[in-house]
């Protein structure tokens, strides 16, 4: 098992992949997800991984940023499980309209990865 960590490189902060991502990316729903995803064009070390809550739905910004940390600590913990071969540009966009528990993010965030990677795999 690697190392559990999220490094800068990991998240996704460039303008035009996020644009490419958003034009060009599939997605699909997993409560309380909205995950979009596109094969990395440049191969790098890892999957690179976005991840946004609207301000529609939390007007404070110390409830997204509670959310996001949420999250992003779901995603270092179960990514090496899954990261294999080619890279992916992921983002998760929290669409719940309430802030669920830190296990059910844990609990849900694993079934996205692996749907997200067992569809790369199929291809």
């Amino acid at each position: 098992m690697g190392k559990l960590t999220f490094k800068k490189h990991e998240k996704l902060s460039s303008e035009k992949a996020i644009q490419e991502l958003f034009q060009k990316g599939s997605f699909f729903y997993l409560s309380p997800f909205k995950v979009l995803s596109v094969p990395q064009p440049v191969q790098s070390a890892s999957s690179q991984v976005l991840i946004s809550v609207p301000a529609r739905n939390f007007k404070r910004a110390v409830d997204r940023n509670k959310i996001k940390r949420r999250i992003r600590e779901a995603y270092r913990l179960n990514k090496s499980r899954f990261e294999s071969g080619s890279k992916l540009l992921i983002a998760y966009i929290y669409v719940a309209k309430d802030i669920l528990p830190s296990a059910e993010i844990h609990q849900k965030l694993p079934l996205t990865l692996e749907k997200l990677y067992a569809a790369k795999e199929k291809k």
